[in-house]
């Protein structure tokens, strides 16, 4: 599985809330990714102009990585005690670090913001 699927559920997860509509397929993807059925337990970090926007991690590895991922991303977007939920205009410029702490360490995977700078 790329990280390009990792990193769009987490996306994804976030413009569930942004436009309260649900969108994600979790039969589709457990499906397509049985990865995505495995306990693991992970790490969201949202940047807004290189500097942290927002994060979560998991204490350990009770959910799947499929939950995991996408409690998550909506919790480092909107429950972050450090900031007040981010707004679209802002998700649209957000950075998302994904950290899936396996078995052999951690695996870090980076998006890059929607928009991108002018």
């Amino acid at each position: 599985m790329s990280q390009s699927v990792l990193l769009n559920i987490a996306r994804e997860s976030i413009q569930e809330v942004l436009q309260a509509q649900q969108s994600i397929n979790r039969d589709e993807l457990l499906e397509s990714y049985p990865l995505l059925g495995e306990i693991m337990a992970t790490q969201i970090t949202l940047y807004l102009n290189g500097k942290p926007r927002g994060t979560s991690v998991s204490k350990s590895p009770e959910h799947t990585l499929l939950e995991d991922i996408i409690s998550n991303a909506k919790r480092a977007a909107f429950q972050d005690p450090d900031f007040i939920p981010i707004s679209t205009s802002e998700y649209l410029h957000t950075a998302i670090e994904l950290i899936l702490f396996t078995a052999d360490g951690p695996i870090s995977h980076r998006d890059d913001s929607i928009l991108k700078e002018p």
